[in-house]
């Protein structure tokens, strides 16, 4: 839990700009300041956010409330991004954010690749910091849960229909066996093309020790793969990771369809952006704190993320790949 107050500092400041960027790229602040704070830099996150929010665009306009009425039409419009995040912090203040959660998590995860898979990364983040301190956690913190919703719901993205291939015994397999699509154009355009993913995980197994073999699968292979797309190829583990977040706020009915869900989303970012050629990759003796310290000096915020989900998975090739995401990613300016 963040006793030092900046986490709440600084999503009061983020919190006055929109969730994108131009219209199209995200707005990593939410999700990196909060791991920043988690991985012990808080002293860094106010100097990170005065380089990082100049690139920031202001909340868009309203256009129309949503309503218990109109939801289904408005869902998966993102004109209606300040509509969404209104209605959603409304339904906080008024109600448990766990009901809230429960009641729109199914509504939502049909539509997990939305934005690329940055939203349900920021409610992840957001889910996390309120399991942290549940008895009495703070408005910033609610309200960041509502902005994350808020973007899911307006960015609803569904993959098109697939088909199940012959099925594998372990993620990492199933990883290798995702069929690549034509990697030419946005995202949209990828996840358009997919028709058939590898037939995992298991019914019969468990969906949280599951989820937790995905997201170790999924970062031990950016070690191998990332340098196909590096910025890219993060999500496929930080979405998952935010998944497995988000399970202990959720009813346990909600665990197989959050793990089916978060299979699907890294299965379609490595689709659209891997390849099927290993490389060559660094080793790296640094603690997992030291390696988190050089994350935050590099700035880039997909490498804070990345880095975060490798600490969680904690061994020495989860830190392999996190050295490699500092090494290929830009740093922040």
């Amino acid at each position: 839990m963040d006793t030092t107050g900046t986490l709440d500092e600084a999503l009061e400041r983020l919190h006055t700009t929109g969730p994108e960027i131009k219209g199209w790229l995200s707005n990593h602040g939410p999700m990196a300041v909060e791991a920043l704070v988690r991985g012990g830099q808080a002293a860094t996150v106010h100097r990170w956010l005065d380089r990082y929010s100049t690139r920031l665009d202001e909340t868009p306009s309203p256009v129309e409330p949503v309503t218990a009425v109109n939801w289904p039409q408005a869902l998966g419009d993102p004109r209606r991004i300040t509509d969404w995040t209104e209605y959603f912090g409304h339904a906080i203040e008024e109600r448990p954010w766990r009901e809230v959660l429960a009641e729109w998590w199914p509504r939502l995860l049909p539509g997990i690749a939305a934005g690329a898979t940055h939203p349900v990364i920021r409610v992840g983040h957001a889910v996390r910091t309120l399991l942290d301190d549940d008895g009495g956690a703070a408005g910033p913190r609610l309200a960041e849960l509502a902005h994350g919703l808020g973007y899911w719901a307006a960015r609803h993205q569904p993959l098109p229909p697939l088909t199940a291939l012959p099925g594998t015994d372990s993620a990492a397999a199933a990883l290798d066996a995702v069929p690549l699509v034509l990697q030419e154009g946005g995202i949209r355009d990828r996840l358009s093309r997919m028709t058939a993913f590898p037939a995992w995980p298991d019914p019969e197994g468990d969906p949280q020790a599951q989820l937790a073999e995905l997201v170790r699968a999924s970062v031990h292979r950016y070690a191998t793969h990332g340098h196909a797309s590096p910025v890219m190829l993060v999500h496929a583990a930080t979405a998952p990771n935010a998944v497995l977040r988000t399970l202990p706020a959720l009813p346990r009915a909600l665990w197989t369809p959050s793990l089916e869900a978060a299979w699907a989303a890294s299965a379609a970012v490595t689709a659209a952006y891997a390849t099927a050629d290993p490389a060559p990759y660094s080793t790296t003796r640094l603690t997992g704190a030291e390696l988190f310290e050089r994350a935050a000096l590099h700035g880039d915020d997909h490498t804070i993320k990345f880095t975060d989900t490798a600490l969680d998975v904690g061994d020495r090739a989860s830190l392999d790949a996190a050295l490699l995401s500092i090494e290929l990613n830009p740093p922040l300016l």
